[in-house]
């Protein structure tokens, strides 16, 4: 397999500051021998956060250094003083990242907008100083609290591609050929299979200098969702497209049958794929003559809008076009 610099899911180990201490300190100066209690604060621990970055689009930088922990708390002192605060850090990473609890598996939290920050681990509170337990019943207290402690863990960070096309077929479907068709994406093309080995962004413009944003992602194969081929690695992706264009080539033995392989992995993966919008297009049809695709009408069986397109000679280029832009502003063409 060629070197990429597209990394999609990567394992990080975190770890939050730790709270200083309250200090237990009593103020003992020459003319003040009973000035009570001074101990002060400790500081609170760094917090670990995420931030999302709209012109970043992939987690390789994170395939490096994958290890992270905040600065802790310093300890509270005499004379009221507050420790000082642990460095907190914040790791940057692309629109589309989800991040998962490495041990359990579940969802802890998503980045999906420019320079949205969340927190992934909050640093330990710092304790209080033993000024803040004087009473008239204890004037001099001689405890203080310590701080919290860190919090630590291990967690899955995966990329799932943001846009408003998604193509979904299988290799060699002609799914590279039409994103360099209709967008300045030059994805590699080439007649076998697997050519696509990661996902690929294009913008699409439409009329009146409107544009949406098309993925070229790998093809799937019978069993991607039990993670054959390229599997879970490409069905991922998928989640995050708002329309699913589905792209069979007009020489396939039937089209019909090959549209629903390819539905039936996507519903063994999430059956919730099957919500979105979908579209077909039937590619390659500069092989054929108006007898054939005639012939290729009257067997096609599918329940969704479908369009022949030629990328090469391109033919039913615009009509795609209108399909989706419509699909994917819920409009009538």
């Amino acid at each position: 397999m060629a070197h990429t610099n597209f990394i999609d899911y990567v394992k990080i180990y975190c770890m939050s500051g730790k709270g200083g201490a309250g200090s237990v300190h009593l103020r003992r100066e020459k003319y003040i021998p009973k000035g009570g209690p001074d101990g002060g604060d400790g500081g609170k621990g760094g917090s670990i956060f995420l931030k999302g970055k709209a012109d970043m689009w992939t987690l390789l930088h994170l395939k490096f250094e994958r290890h992270f922990r905040a600065g802790h708390g310093g300890n509270g002192s005499s004379g009221n003083k507050t420790g000082s605060d642990g460095q907190n850090i914040t790791i940057e990473v692309p629109l589309g990242t989800v991040v998962k609890n490495a041990e359990t598996g579940e969802t802890v939290l998503e980045i999906t907008e420019p320079d949205e920050i969340k927190t992934l681990l909050k640093g330990g509170r710092g304790g209080l100083g033993n000024t803040n337990f004087k009473s008239p019943t204890n004037q001099t207290p001689r405890y203080a609290q310590p701080g919290e402690p860190s919090i630590e863990g291990e967690f899955i960070l995966e990329l799932k591609v943001l846009a408003d096309v998604g193509l979904v077929g299988f290799p060699n479907a002609g799914k590279s050929t039409l994103l360099s068709t209709v967008s300045a994406a030059r994805p590699k093309i080439a007649d076998y299979p697997f050519t696509t080995l990661t996902p690929k962004l294009g913008i699409v413009q439409y009329r009146d200098f409107k544009s949406f944003i098309m993925a070229d992602i790998p093809g799937i194969i019978e069993g991607a969702a039990e993670g054959k081929g390229l599997g879970l690695r490409f069905l991922r992706h998928i989640e995050r497209n708002s329309v699913l264009l589905f792209m069979v080539p007009a020489d396939s033995d039937d089209i019909s049958k090959e549209y629903e392989i390819l539905l039936n992995e996507l519903k063994n993966y999430n059956p919730e794929l099957l919500d979105k919008d979908r579209i077909l297009a039937i590619t390659k049809i500069d092989m054929l003559d108006d007898e054939l695709m005639d012939d290729i009408r009257k067997n096609v069986i599918v329940d969704i809008p479908y369009v022949f397109i030629s990328s090469v000679a391109q033919k039913g280029i615009k009509e795609l076009k209108d399909l989706l832009w419509s699909k994917i502003n819920d409009t009538e063409i």
